[in-house]
């Protein structure tokens, strides 16, 4: 066995040596300078003056003075004066002035390497990361937020998603309990979608934009119109429902023809209308009035309308319309009636239409 330590030079008492504690207490010196190792300063070339006892520097490139020779070097200021350790492969210093960590790589003191995320395979945070889901992470919140002018950037952020050809996916996908209820984006072609479903497995588009004209469609917008396929008699003097019970088209299967009624699927404001035909009966001088009627009882504000001149077979027509509040499942059908005298209204030329505007 040596006089020394193998990795710090820490030197060993003899067996009968005197003054062991000399020995020992060197020992203790050399420790207390390399445990926990940091330095003052590493860019000094000379000595400072009136340095404090236990002061500690990595020597740079050049020494002078007392340093002179001691390149890289530690030099610790003990007892009054500069005594130099020279570091081995493997020792780790913390630098004050530059908060900063330094390595010494056998040949000279370095910067620590740091892992490169340039072109790494998968990364996860918070859990680990699949070849599924390469990109993975476990938060409660995350933020993005651009560079400022202030820090060298423009004050924008700009974030791509970017998808091979027309027909794969670029977009969002939302999930409860990783079961898949809502997506956004382009998914399957160049239209823009929102798509939702209720179980994960049915999917209806809520909203299409078409990328040559941007028109953008409600595909399952709540929507109808409907007209009567015969002449209504109509009593006078007496609100009659008008049997609409034809759609020409139901989005939502809003429209009844069996109750000849709309029910609103949710509630909403919805635009509604509804336009009368004059069918010459026994009476052509009865007069027509028509209304629009919520859960059969209400008139809607603004929809009530007279035609009081002459009447002319399949000519004289009424158009109502207004924007009506409803709540989910309330009713609005179209009535009319006749002053003083029995009439009709005409097939195919009587309608009444509406959808959801907000």
């Amino acid at each position: 066995m040596g006089e020394t330590s193998k990795i710090l030079a820490l030197p060993y008492i003899s067996p009968g040596q005197a003054q062991k504690h000399v020995t020992h207490n060197e020992a203790l010196r050399r420790l207390d300078i390399l445990v926990q190792l940091a330095v003052s300063d590493d860019t000094q070339a000379a000595p400072p003056p009136g340095p404090a006892e236990g002061a500690r520097f990595i020597v740079a490139a050049g020494g002078s003075g007392d340093w002179t020779g001691q390149d890289g070097k530690l030099a610790v200021f003990d007892n009054g004066t500069w005594q130099f350790l020279t570091p081995a492969a493997g020792w780790q210093c913390f630098v004050i002035a530059r908060h900063a960590m330094v390595v010494h790589d056998g040949a000279d003191w370095t910067a620590p390497s740091t892992v490169d995320f340039s072109d790494i395979p998968a990364l996860g945070i918070g859990t680990v990361a699949s070849g599924a889901n390469p990109l993975s992470a476990r938060l409660n919140s995350a933020l993005w937020t651009a560079r400022y002018a202030a820090d060298g950037g423009d004050g924008s952020l700009v974030h791509r998603i970017n998808k091979e050809g027309p027909t794969d996916d670029a977009g969002f996908v939302f999930q409860t309990g990783f079961e898949t209820r809502s997506l956004f984006g382009l998914f399957g072609s160049e239209q823009f979608r929102l798509t939702i479903s209720p179980n994960g497995q049915d999917f209806r588009d809520g909203l299409v934009i078409d990328p040559a004209s941007a028109i953008v469609d409600q595909p399952h917008l709540p929507r109808f119109k409907a007209i009567t396929n015969y002449d209504n008699v109509l009593v006078a003097d007496t609100w009659t429902k008008v049997a609409i019970n034809q759609a020409e088209y139901n989005d939502q299967a809003a429209f009844d023809p069996a109750t000849n009624s709309f029910a609103a699927p949710v509630g909403g404001s919805y635009l509604l209308g509804a336009s009368l035909t004059f069918a010459e009966g026994p009476h052509p001088d009865a007069q027509m009035s028509a209304r629009l009627v919520v859960n059969g009882a209400s008139e809607i504000a603004g929809t009530r309308a007279h035609a009081s001149g002459p009447n002319i077979d399949r000519e004289t027509s009424l158009q109502i319309q207004s924007i009506a509040q409803l709540g989910a499942g309330d009713t609005v059908e179209l009535q009319a009636k006749m002053k003083a005298h029995p009439g009709n209204v005409a097939a195919q030329q009587t309608a009444f239409w509406g959808l959801k505007i907000g």
